[in-house]
């Protein structure tokens, strides 16, 4: 089990790399997760892109297989964008397009905006650049008090997926990632996300960016999506319909096809 040395600790990362023989000189995809996920999350994408890209997902810290920080840790933007880069070194990636969901997509930003020679393209799946937009997410510590984590995890796959949205096996696996999480993760980056404002910033942003939404999250509406697309120049938006919060897992195949046409458009 391959890991990513950093200072405060390891974290877990996958490399696949079955790239197809006539493809020369392939590049890296780096794929990073949000809030009580792990990198499974993005099973789906991996047969589409597999045969054109190195494939590198990691686990956040905080989840999955990677070191959980201390109660008082101080989470911050540049601890996110470290491990991201700490990933990318293990894994040989000197570029790499960079792919984030939800708390994962606002890292990336910050990753783009810190470190702009290494990344090749940015793909945002329902994420937001300002914290203040964001709808539902005060209340998670309400939520814990009063009805405990396994509350909390049944109200976050509510919010994740309409009822006909996964398979009941893979509801069942994602529901019983989020009972176990670490709540002092999750909470911890909740704050940090919600008094965080790249706004200002992301007229920087130079490379292809591909805005991923759906249709229906109750954490990111769309209009925050269509703002984003006309604040960073070189943008596009993909709706995805009967979607919530969920959708790099619930709509896997086909988020990774669109991001595939993009770069075959935009990024080569």
């Amino acid at each position: 089990m391959p890991f990513a040395e950093t200072a405060s600790g390891r974290l877990h990362y996958q490399v696949c790399d079955i790239v197809a023989p006539w493809v020369r000189e392939p590049q890296t995809m780096v794929f990073h997760h949000g809030v009580a996920a792990s990198l499974d999350i993005w099973a789906g994408w991996l047969p589409v892109l597999a045969s054109r890209y190195r494939l590198v997902r990691f686990d956040m810290r905080g989840y999955g297989q990677s070191v959980v920080p201390p109660e008082d840790f101080r989470w911050s933007f540049d601890q996110l964008v470290d491990d991201t880069l700490a990933v990318a070194d293990a894994a040989g990636a000197a570029q790499f397009h960079l792919v984030g969901e939800s708390i994962g997509g606002t890292a990336a930003i910050a990753a783009v905006l810190r470190e702009p020679q290494r990344v090749l393209s940015l793909t945002l799946s329902n994420a937001a650049a300002r914290g203040g937009l964001i709808s539902n997410v005060k209340g998670w510590g309400e939520i814990v008090a009063s009805g405990g984590q396994r509350e909390w995890a049944r109200q976050m796959m509510a919010w994740r997926f309409f009822p006909d949205g996964l398979d009941p096996a893979v509801h069942a696996w994602y529901l019983a990632l989020h009972e176990r999480c670490s709540m002092d993760a999750s909470l911890g980056l909740a704050d940090l996300l919600l008094a965080t404002d790249f706004t200002d910033r992301l007229g920087a942003i130079r490379v292809p960016t591909l805005l991923l939404s759906p249709d229906s999250s109750p954490f990111i509406p769309l209009e925050i999506m269509v703002r984003l697309r006309t604040q960073i120049a070189d943008a596009e938006l993909q709706v995805f319909a009967h979607a919530k919060h969920g959708l790099p897992l619930s709509h896997g195949a086909r988020c990774a096809r669109v991001v595939r046409d993009f770069l075959a458009r935009r990024a080569h």
